[in-house]
């Protein structure tokens, strides 16, 4: 069986992206990397691309006057590369909804909290000043509005007293780096079926036409 091709988008240091690269190193693993794209020029995330042998390519937002051209060389730049999934990892830019609408369906993201709670930025640091006991983080389908869509899977961790901001970042992060390469596998097993804009996860124990995004604890 042929193995679903990914793009990962990056802005950074792409430690997501290094989950995925360390996860598609398992040959029985049913996804390979074909392309990392970055905005920015020199990040690491590059780095871990190249030392693993993947084709990278940057393709700066400052080259353009719009999104709309930008998200079409995006574009263009990804079809070469006949890619089945779209990956963001850590990139830091609003896409079209032209962009998001053609790949709909082939287009997931990681987000650092529970959605729907806590979207757009700074979340960490938001979730401490709620009050909440609990945050994690969510691998999405990508829809128009940020941080929406259909979820794939969650994973929960405490907030502790006296956490700050990069306390509960680390903690999170360690789950993003478990369930981004989970939610990915789900996907090319052909497990992941959307109805009503909710996640089906064939074989994860739901009830007939019950919907489950996988919850990790």
């Amino acid at each position: 069986m042929a193995k679903l091709k990914l793009c990962v988008l990056i802005s950074g240091r792409g430690s997501n992206l290094q989950s995925l690269i360390d996860a598609c190193a398992d040959d029985a693993y049913p996804a390979e990397i074909s392309l990392v794209v970055s905005n920015i020029d020199g990040v690491q995330g590059l780095a871990r691309a190249k030392t693993a042998g993947i084709p990278t390519t940057v393709i700066s937002h400052m080259d353009f006057k719009s999104r709309d051209s930008f998200d079409a060389s995006l574009r263009e730049a990804i079809e070469r590369f006949d890619v089945d999934l779209l990956c963001l990892a850590g990139f830091m830019r609003i896409l079209s909804d032209g962009f998001v609408e053609y790949w709909k369906d082939r287009l997931i993201n990681i987000h650092p909290s529970l959605l729907p709670e806590f979207r757009g930025l700074d979340v960490q640091q938001r979730a401490i000043d709620a009050g909440v006991d609990k945050s994690g983080c969510t691998v999405h389908f990508v829809r128009p509005e940020m941080d929406t869509g259909p979820i794939i899977v969650q994973a929960q961790v405490p907030v502790l007293r006296g956490d700050t901001a990069a306390d509960l970042t680390a903690r999170i992060l360690v789950k993003e780096h478990v369930i981004y390469p989970m939610a990915v596998k789900l996907i090319a097993e052909d497990r992941v079926d959307i109805k009503n804009e909710q996640v089906l996860i064939d074989g994860n124990g739901a009830p007939e036409g019950g919907f489950s995004p996988l919850t990790i604890y």
